[in-house]
């Protein structure tokens, strides 16, 4: 159907759909300061806009939202169509408690009470 098409008409649907795609993507890359909506998201890697989004390299952050979800190591793999895709050389999921470096007794208590 599409190649009934005018060529104007086909560049304003892909346009429409590349919108369309960021405002429904809740996940952002983070890099240094800059901040770029993910279309695409799988545990093996993620996909953003290949023509808005320069080409990432390097360490990465992802959040859901403001949720930090994880710190990454990213390298291109290949272009899909519009998308970039990246997939992770290293990724560990981010933490919200500091790490501890003793071990914990599985007895030990919740809390403290004070006596009054």
């Amino acid at each position: 159907m599409t190649e009934f098409l005018p060529r104007d008409l086909q560049e304003q649907l892909a346009a429409a759909r590349r919108q369309n795609r960021r405002k429904r993507a809740t996940r952002v890359v983070h890099v240094g300061d800059e901040a770029f909506p993910i279309l695409d998201y799988s545990d093996s890697g993620f996909a953003v806009d290949a023509e808005d989004v320069p080409r990432l390299r390097g360490l990465i952050d992802i959040f859901d939202g403001s949720r930090h979800l994880t710190r990454a190591l990213i390298v291109a793999s290949a272009r899909d169509g519009d998308l970039m895709r990246y997939e992770y050389k290293r990724n560990t999921p981010a933490v919200t408690t500091a790490p501890v470096d003793f071990e914990r007794s599985p007895e030990q208590p919740a809390g403290l009470l004070t006596r009054d």
